[in-house]
């Protein structure tokens, strides 16, 4: 359940705009706030039923947006990719004192932070 939020959490960072404000709205509170569906049914005056079936649409359509762009699979790559360098560069016999290698290192850093 926790690997399919933070899952659903990626795919909301990159495609929640797309979504209606309704469903932005009670998607962020179950999914990001964790709010249960009776709070959000009474924040919203709507039943529990009409929560879930709101935040199950919008989950489906951030799934349709990944499958037809891949985006946030592109990120992830990108960022194992970020992981590999950084060990890679780390690996490597450098001087101390190397300013251009230290640099890269401290971009590698916030490249990595970023994310």
């Amino acid at each position: 359940m926790l690997e399919e939020r933070l899952e659903l959490s990626l795919l909301y960072d990159f495609y929640g705009a797309l979504l209606k404000e309704n469903q932005k709205r009670m998607f962020e509170e179950n999914i990001l706030e964790d709010f249960n569906f009776s709070e959000i049914a009474e924040e919203e005056g709507i039943s529990r039923q009409g929560v879930h079936d709101s935040i199950k649409r919008a989950t489906k359509q951030l799934y349709e947006y990944e499958e037809k762009l891949g985006l946030a699979a592109r990120f992830k790559k990108q960022k194992e990719q970020l992981h590999e360098v950084q060990t890679l560069l780390k690996s490597l016999p450098f001087p101390e004192n190397s300013e251009p290698l230290s640099k890269v290192y401290q971009i590698l850093e916030h490249l990595l932070e970023e994310n």
